[in-house]
This record gives structure tokens, sequence and C-alpha cells, in this order.
């Protein structure tokens, strides 16, 4: 898999400019980059098919378990709940690394634009409200997103409210969107299956 871009919108404070910080970041960056579609083929390879359609293009959910897994087992905590609002909690985080300067926080686009924009709220408030020390979300760029699930959520389309998020006055912490892509598009490799949860299909 290949990191295509990197939005740095918040990087203040001690963790910010820290060794954990750079250790932990370069770890998930490699995680990423190691992903393979067939896995043991030294690639992540996508069938080209479009997903406008049912039954069409790559499911997304089984892309983000090979990460998940990856996490899990170094350490970090899936679907992982934290007290991050004083009303209505926003609900799990994908992945969460406990370190000593606090909390550290992966999303991975499974949903539309809305998820996208609820993934970067939800760790905006986290570092607002001093839960999180870090907030990342991963994204498809607009040349992998023809060929998942339709209408997932994509950089692109968050670009336009960029300065929102950059503008959040926290004191400490970082925020980040990774956009992802794939090395290749085969027709030799089959599609990734999609997940039904009910009528939806990622």
């Amino acid at each position: 898999m290949r990191i295509v871009h990197i939005e740095t919108l918040i990087e203040r404070g001690a963790y910010a400019e820290s060794s954990d910080w750079q250790s932990t970041r370069a770890f998930l960056h490699r995680a990423i980059r190691e992903m393979e579609n067939p896995v043991g083929s030294g690639q992540f390879s996508l069938y080209p098919e479009k997903g406008k359609r049912r039954g069409q293009g790559n499911g997304v959910a089984p892309i983000k378990k090979t990460l998940m897994r990856q996490l899990a087992a170094n350490g970090w905590k899936l679907e992982e709940p934290l007290d991050i609002a004083t009303r209505q909690k926003p609900g799990k985080l994908d992945a969460v690394l406990y370190t000593d300067a606090g909390p550290v926080a992966v999303e991975w686009e499974t949903g539309n634009i809305s998820s996208s924009h609820r993934a970067l709220n939800k760790m905006s408030l986290g570092l607002l409200k001093h839960v999180l020390a870090c907030g990342i979300l991963i994204v498809p760029s607009r040349g992998m997103y023809p060929y998942l699930t339709d209408r997932i959520g994509n950089f692109s389309e968050l670009v336009p409210y960029l300065d929102l998020w950059r503008s959040i006055s926290c004191e400490a912490g970082v925020l980040e969107i990774v956009v992802i892509e794939q090395d290749a598009l085969s027709t030799d490799v089959p599609r990734i299956p999609k997940r039904t949860d009910g009528r939806a299909l990622r």
C-alpha cells in the first residue's frame, strides 16, 4: 500500500515534538505500507472495477481489518471507547494506543464522507478535552476511491474543510490525515469482498 499524502492539521506541544510520537508515527506508516493484496505478493493490488453497483468494486472493511490485526498484535486496543464528550458519546475509536502522553487514536474510513467528518470531529474534541494526545484518520485517495464501495469518504472531499480542523484551539496534540492508495490495479487478483451491514455493503 502506498501513502500518497500526509496532511498535518495540528502539531503542537511536547508530544508532537517527542521521539515517542515519531516512533509511533513511523510504525503506523510502516504497517500501512506493508499491507498486501494478495498476501505474499509484495504489493497491494485492487481489482479495477468501479463500485457504484451492488456486487461490484472492492469492499473496504476487509482492507481495514488487515491493518487492525497488525495494530492489535503490537499493543493497540481495538474498538476502544473513550470518554470524549460530556453529553452523548460519539462512538468507539477504531484503534487506540495508550502512551505516557495520553491515548493515540486511529480511525480508518469505511463509511461515507459524513463518517469522515464525524471521525475528525471526534478526535478534534478529544484533543480539546485533553483526552487524546493524537488522532489520525486514514482515508483513500481520489485514485483509489472509484474502485471501492460507492461514496466512501475520501481525502478530496475533505479538502474544503481542512482550515476548520486546523483552527481547533487545543494547547497540545497532533491531528493528521493519512491518504492511502493501491500499488497497482490488476484483473489477476480477486475482488475484495464487501461486508454486509443491514442493507449497506462495505
